[in-house]
């Protein structure tokens, strides 16, 4: 009995350190600055060992969920609302205040159902490990904004986001500003980067878990979660929000989606466009990625159940032909998890950590 458990344990190890722990891929253009700032990202060119008892994808989500709910609460300094042309109301949720004015700020863009607490880890560890200021960008009818008027789209607004910018850089012009896109958050970033060039005060992004082209992404993603995310969809921004878009054509089928590829096929009237084809060339960040001129890394994981790694390789021919673009894929880490160590902290933190450090440190 003895000889079989040792045995079972050695095929586990060699399991894990052949297959599970690996380096991750980079992909990226061969230059000058690429090359510094990969150096300069230690984390990058070493393997990344997930939690050894939960590097399974469902796992790693699962733990996530109860780090996430059992994390203890978040007290942001202040909360700026800001009240759109249409009367459409967002918010700038900021940690670090009371940091000298020139110190960096993060803009963080939260997940699809995110909100000022579902993001405190995230938001806690770049003000207590990077030691930037944090302005966590909200979107409309997430957390406490209530949905004030019948325009609510999943990726954001790229208007909302730029009157975002435009209050941060006012209250603090002379900090140096970066974001991070996670998850569908990364979609929001992305397509704002891609309109505005280099006409942006962000001097370098990074997306977490993105999905891509919104025209297939959601169809690929598992039908578990898929199935999960539409019924959390319609629970905190269709139901609740029905004396404001009840009128709508679209509001039943909303209402009643099954999946996220439904969800989003019809979500272009609520998110103010006349048909689901004008709603992906207005907010599918996939229509103006080449125009993304700012530094920008990306990460996706070859295990990820929501935003499968077909939507990568489905794109990884432009983003070979971007020079301003480090592409990062791991073997393992799930959907915005990335658990290591025994602990089960996020790798993908750290990663993060690293890499602003160094495009900070190269930018001076």
């Amino acid at each position: 009995m003895t000889i079989f458990f040792i045995s079972i344990l050695v095929l586990f190890i060699a399991y894990y350190f052949l297959v599970v722990a690996k380096k991750p891929s980079l992909i990226f253009q061969k230059n000058a600055f690429n090359d510094a700032l990969v150096k300069s990202t230690p984390i990058l060119k070493k393997r990344y060992f997930p939690t050894p008892w939960l590097f399974n994808t469902h796992l790693q989500l699962i733990v996530l969920g109860f780090i996430k709910g059992f994390a203890r609460p978040l007290k942001y300094d202040q909360q700026d609302i800001l009240t759109m042309l249409d009367g459409g109301k967002v918010s700038v949720d900021w940690l670090g205040l009371d940091l000298p004015e020139d110190t960096p700020t993060m803009l963080v863009l939260h997940t699809i159902s995110g909100n000022p607490q579902s993001m405190r880890g995230f938001v806690r560890y770049v003000r207590e490990n990077l030691g930037w200021r944090v302005a966590l960008c909200v979107r409309r009818g997430h957390g406490e904004l209530a949905l004030t008027t019948a325009n609510f789209n999943t990726m954001g607004n790229v208007e909302d986001f730029a009157a975002q910018i435009n209050h941060i850089q006012n209250q603090f012009p002379h900090s140096d500003l970066y974001a991070t896109g996670i998850s569908a958050g990364s979609g929001v970033l992305a397509h704002y980067l891609g309109v505005a060039g280099k006409n942006t005060p962000i001097k370098a992004a990074m997306a977490y878990c993105p999905a891509y082209d919104m025209r297939n992404a959601f169809s690929r993603a598992k039908p578990f979660y898929s199935k999960m995310m539409a019924k959390k969809l319609n629970r905190l921004f269709i139901s609740p929000n029905e004396d404001v878009i009840k009128h709508l054509e679209t509001f039943d089928v909303l209402n009643n989606s099954n999946d996220l590829h439904e969800f989003h096929q019809h979500l272009y009237e609520l998110a103010g466009n006349s048909s689901t084809e004008e709603y992906m060339q207005k907010s599918n960040p996939s229509e103006v990625f080449e125009g993304i001129k700012i530094p920008i890394l990306i990460l996706n994981s070859k295990d990820d159940p929501v935003c499968h790694i077909e939507n990568v390789y489905e794109h990884l021919d432009r983003m070979q032909r971007m020079e301003n673009l480090i592409l990062v894929i791991t073997s393992r880490g799930s959907h915005c998890a990335y658990l290591e160590g025994f602990t089960a902290k996020p790798w993908a933190n750290r990663m993060i950590k690293e890499y602003f450090m160094a495009i900070s440190s190269l930018s001076k």
